[in-house]
């Protein structure tokens, strides 16, 4: 049988889902032996998203066009894409700075208002990549084949996700250990 083509992404968002993937513990053994981990912050350093992803775990909010451009590729190229988290969910944290109505006051406020001296607004997309104006959860943007709640989800409820799908079953998402926020 084919390894199942496995991939994780973090957009705008505090990396908290990831670790709490790292605590799976000893199922990360499960997984390593069902999946080819493609692409990931904390499994690799390759730089593109590749094709003919089968699942995809999409970590945070869509806050600049770094994270829109790599979700649109992601969802173009992944055949199951999971929104993991509540940032990813809802915009959850990231989403505060959509009360300063838009990306302009965000920025005035970050480098300007609240720095010790000689604050100036970085121009280089390199440094600070272009905000978009809202924040948004990725099912704002693309289709999303399931939703993973939590801030983190804890490592059970994504093993209970995975695990089927490493059968190439889909997770069956109710009661109030798989759909609990917070």
């Amino acid at each position: 049988m084919d390894k199942i083509k496995f991939a994780t992404v973090w957009l705008a968002g505090c990396s908290g889902c990831h670790m709490s993937f790292l605590d799976l513990d000893e199922f990360l053994f499960d997984i390593a032996e069902a999946v080819d981990m493609v692409y990931s912050p904390v499994a690799s350093d390759i730089k593109d998203y590749p094709d003919n992803v089968d699942v995809c775990l999409v970590e945070g909010a869509i806050a600049n066009e770094e994270n829109l451009k790599l979700l649109l590729e992601v969802r173009r190229k992944t055949k199951f894409l999971i929104s993991f988290g509540d940032c990813a969910v809802t915009a959850n944290v990231p989403a505060m700075r959509n009360m300063l109505n838009g990306s302009d006051p965000v920025l005035k406020r970050c480098y300007l208002e609240l720095s010790d001296h000689g604050g100036q607004i970085p121009k280089d997309p390199e440094i600070v990549p272009p905000l978009l104006e809202k924040v948004q959860p990725i099912h704002h943007v693309v289709e999303v084949d399931l939703f993973l709640p939590g801030c983190p989800p804890s490592a059970q409820r994504i093993k209970n996700a995975i695990a089927p799908l490493l059968k190439g079953e889909k997770p069956i998402m109710e009661g109030r250990d798989m759909i609990k926020f917070g």
